[in-house]
């Protein structure tokens, strides 16, 4: 028996529970490693967003492929397995892994100095079906066994009800689109002016794209205003990636929308990606900017990054989803638009061989909002 890491939403794991428990489900793109999966294994199930143990489930069937709306309409998970729950506990009774019985136990959270940024992603918590090692499965699965007997409470903050509730579907003109109005209580007016500190980690972030990019072959656009701060981070080399003047037939609007971004990947007279680096600066700025860029073109064909501490990762997925950007013409910015982290900045750019990779490489480490959902 080998046991598998299952990832739950709010939203699919009520929707688990509500179509009767015997169902988990994943994308395609996890094909391989639900082939993996064999009769009699274990899932451990996680929820997402509310950083809980939720469940145990024992796989009963072989992988099959299956779009019948079960987690959403349309679903996404058809890579399917039946399963029988052995444990599975609503919201408040699942146990948050901050826990010491479990923080404290388990190899991938121990050595975790409490929930710095970053933390779910140095704990391998960000996609289903890793593999966990027998020492951490016993650990998990005493937890939620002791708890499926004494049905412990654990109190819901007014984050994760906001997370339980979720976005919800609206009708645009030619389709359903995500939204989702941030509570009063989620807003901050006034956020206190970035510390010297602040700037400078920012800068080093900007920094990082400016090189990746540079090593994977692209020209690299920085606003003039940043570009001797960024330049001083570079080596030369990647230095000589760094252009003067933006290489594009735009109207002039569009120019001066394009030349506030913090970093833009080019290849010759083509933007391929745009990132926007926002430490403690308005999120909502930022998108604003990717929003006026696509409205201003709405068939460029870029890819385009919000990047942020990990800290700011749940404000950000959040803002994304709000009316003014899920409704514009081209379609919801958010199919567009991801998260990046700066520590996966960071990997991205300690990566060997990046001379030798293409962009893509991004994608393995972007959130979306989909991916939340």
């Amino acid at each position: 028996m080998k046991y598998w890491l299952d990832l739950f939403t709010p939203k699919t794991w009520t929707a688990f529970r509500l179509n009767g428990g015997t169902v988990s489900g994943f994308r395609e793109g996890q094909r391989r490693s639900a082939e993996r999966i064999k009769q009699g294994d274990r899932f451990l199930c996680y929820i997402v967003g509310l950083s809980r143990w939720c469940g145990i489930l024992t796989v009963d069937s072989d992988l099959f492929v299956d779009d019948t709306p079960y987690f959403d309409d349309p679903d996404p998970f058809t890579y399917r397995f039946r399963v029988t729950p052995e444990v599975a506990l609503d919201f408040d009774r699942s146990i948050p892994i901050f826990e010491d019985a479990i923080w404290n136990n388990l190899s991938s959270t121990r050595n975790i100095s409490g929930r710095v940024p970053g933390w779910a992603q140095t704990a391998n918590l960000r996609a289903s079906l890793r593999e966990i090692d027998a020492s951490d499965a016993a650990v998990i699965l005493s937890a939620l066994e002791r708890q499926a007997g004494e049905l412990t409470e654990y109190a819901l903050d007014k984050r994760d009800l906001r997370r339980i509730r979720g976005r919800k579907k609206v009708r645009a003109a030619d389709r359903e689109v995500f939204v989702e109005v941030p509570d009063e209580d989620a807003e901050v007016a006034d956020e206190p002016p970035a510390s010297p500190l602040d700037v400078r980690q920012s800068i080093k972030i900007q920094a990082h794209l400016c090189a990746i990019g540079a090593r994977m072959g692209f020209n690299v656009w920085v606003p003039r205003a940043d570009r001797q701060a960024v330049s001083g981070q570079l080596d030369q080399e990647d230095q000589e990636a760094l252009i003067d003047v933006l290489p594009l037939n735009y109207d002039d609007a569009t120019l001066k929308t394009i030349e506030q971004i913090d970093v833009i990947w080019l290849k010759k007279r083509s933007m391929a990606r745009a990132f926007e680096v926002e430490h403690t600066t308005a999120i909502y700025s930022g998108l604003l900017r990717m929003a006026d860029l696509l409205a201003l073109q709405p068939n460029m064909d870029i890819r385009l990054h919000i990047v942020a501490p990990d800290d700011r990762r749940e404000k950000v997925l959040r803002e994304i989803s709000r009316p003014v950007f899920s409704l514009l013409d081209r379609g919801p910015l958010y199919e567009s638009c991801s998260y990046l982290s700066y520590e996966a900045v960071e990997e991205i750019n300690s990566l060997e061989h990046l001379e030798f990779m293409v962009d893509a490489i991004i994608e393995r480490y972007e959130e979306t909002v989909e991916e939340d959902d």
